[in-house]
């Protein structure tokens, strides 16, 4: 599920040998059994041990990312991951795998990569270098590197950039639907109504006849059903403004899409979405800094319910209406009025914040939505580092390739189709016909833009 959980490692995965929109077996391994066939049907088990570990780090974080993001479940397949590697990696049903690279395996398949801030593994697409030419990833290329004498996190930051980092430990557990296991419908509340109308929100920013839900407040009401029928309308669902399974994935493929959670270059799940603060900062007077439209944030939702602090603009900028607003603020939770969001200003904040969040969800009386994840990303995490004017945000921009080379882009399985309606599009998404996504058959050398347009492509 891609909303606000972290991800974990499968138990087991399941196989569809073939391409997905075509009849093939499917078939249920342990993951780390996956990963070994994959990996030794992808690369030589003589190459150099930092290669293999590239390669196999590469690996598990591209089919953890088809977990995270429910990709092909989200189109109505039963699988989660294909054998084809015209879409995924290279698997073989009962074939021997090598000595060295099992251990290897079992050594790393409870760490995948992540850009730096962010959530998801990485959709780490590679391919051979030689024969098939892609902008990620050259196993030949990483066994050259390697033998340069080049760690795997060196090789895997020479092709998917510097602002790559490697999780270690992660959970392993069963694999888990986002969806709820029932409609959601009109007087419906709770995390699930929350999660629908965030996607809803996200969604509608590049499908504006979607109609915007304000608060996301996890409560099912009319403007949130008149959101969902438009959203079945518009991409050909029965319109009774019920969330089954069948809009619920259609949904999340959508939102997957208009976030590019599967592509190499992604706006990513922040941190903030997921977790609670942690690290040092200091906010100040002259900062502009999406920390600080947090810190507005927490200030206006208190302001609301607990103390008449300052009405404050959401804008990112630390000015004097904000730092008196923390003077403000500090008084009343009895910290000194520095005007200064030190760490423990900030724990004091985000904490009542949380209180006062709970509570008044568990009323069903918020006054103030608490989950615009995409007007307010960062809600939640201490950003842990210092802040300063003229600062960039950071996303999950990919880093300038230091190898950039052509590649193919296959026609995805069963794409969604909109009525002409869905051509009321804003931004770079633009699809070329009512037919979307619209797909090519070549592809620049980076991902291309817009949307689902981002589609699987690998080989």
């Amino acid at each position: 599920m891609p909303f606000n959980v972290l991800p974990y490692i499968p138990q087991q995965i399941t196989v569809h040998l073939g391409p997905p929109d075509q009849p093939a077996e499917d078939v249920t391994v342990s993951f780390p059994d996956y990963i070994k066939n994959v990996a030794s049907s992808e690369v030589y088990p003589t190459w150099s041990e930092e290669a293999l570990r590239a390669n196999i780090l590469a690996q598990i974080s591209f089919a953890l990312n088809r977990v995270y993001t429910e990709f092909y479940p989200s189109r109505g397949y039963p699988f989660d991951i294909t054998s084809s590697t015209a879409y995924d990696q290279k698997f073989i049903k009962g074939r021997s795998t090598f000595e060295n690279i099992n251990r290897l395996v079992d050594e790393l398949f409870t760490s995948y990569i992540r850009r730096e801030g962010f959530v998801e593994p990485l959709s780490a697409k590679f391919c051979n270098g030689t024969t098939s030419q892609c902008d990620g990833l050259s196993q030949w290329g990483s066994e050259e590197l390697a033998q340069a004498g080049q760690s795997a996190m060196e090789i895997l930051r020479h092709y998917y950039g510097d602002n790559i980092e490697l999780v270690t430990d992660a959970p392993v557990r069963d694999i888990t639907s986002s969806y709820p296991g029932y409609p959601l419908r009109e007087g419906a509340s709770g995390e699930y109504v929350v999660v629908l109308q965030t996607m809803l929100n996200r969604i509608g920013q590049n499908y504006p006849a979607i109609p915007r839900i304000t608060p996301v407040d996890g409560i099912f009401g009319p403007q949130t059903r008149s959101a969902v029928e438009a959203f079945q309308r518009i991409f050909g669902l029965a319109v009774d403004g019920v969330v089954g399974s069948a809009t619920w994935y259609k949904l999340v493929l959508l939102y997957v899409g208009v976030t590019r959670l599967a592509e190499l270059v992604s706006q990513g799940q922040t941190f903030e979405e997921v977790q609670g603060p942690s690290g040092d900062i200091t906010l100040r007077l002259g900062d502009r800094r999406p920390a600080v439209a947090s810190l507005q944030y927490f200030i206006t939702v208190l302001g609301e319910v607990l103390y008449n602090f300052p009405t404050l603009t959401i804008d990112g900028i630390f000015g004097p209406a904000t730092q008196q607003a923390v003077e403000d603020a500090q008084r009343y939770l009895g910290l000194p009025a520095t005007g200064v969001v030190d760490r423990a200003t900030w724990q004091a904040l985000y904490d009542a914040y949380v209180a006062v969040a709970r509570t008044l969800l568990a009323d069903r009386s918020l006054p103030i939505s608490i989950a615009e994840l995409e007007d307010l990303a960062i809600t939640g995490q201490f950003p842990g580092y210092t802040l300063s004017y003229g600062l960039d945000t950071p996303r999950a921009n990919s880093h300038p390739r230091k190898e950039t080379i052509p590649c193919r882009n296959p026609t995805p399985p069963k794409p969604p189709q909109p009525s002409p309606e869905a051509i009321q599009l804003c931004g770079s998404c633009k699809p070329s016909s009512t037919s979307w996504p619209a797909m090519t058959p070549a592809c620049s050398a980076s991902p291309p833009t817009g949307g689902l347009a981002n589609a699987p492509w690998r080989r």
